[in-house]
């Protein structure tokens, strides 16, 4: 089983390019930028529960 932190953070990682594609097709740069921050912040998550995963010894993916 992934680690949690892999989960919520492709979630993450997902909300943050729609939230991006919203702020691209209404104009609004702040939802934009809030956007690309969740998918940064998604993408550090899951890196961190990859990490977590490597040191349990699971090598699924």
């Amino acid at each position: 089983m992934p680690d949690q932190d892999r989960i919520e953070g492709a979630a993450k990682n997902m909300g943050g390019k729609i939230k991006e594609a919203a702020g691209k097709v209404t104009g609004d740069e702040k939802l934009k930028a809030e956007g690309r921050a969740d998918q940064v912040e998604g993408k550090v998550q899951n890196a961190v529960g990859g990490v977590k995963d490597s040191l349990r010894g699971d090598k699924r993916n």
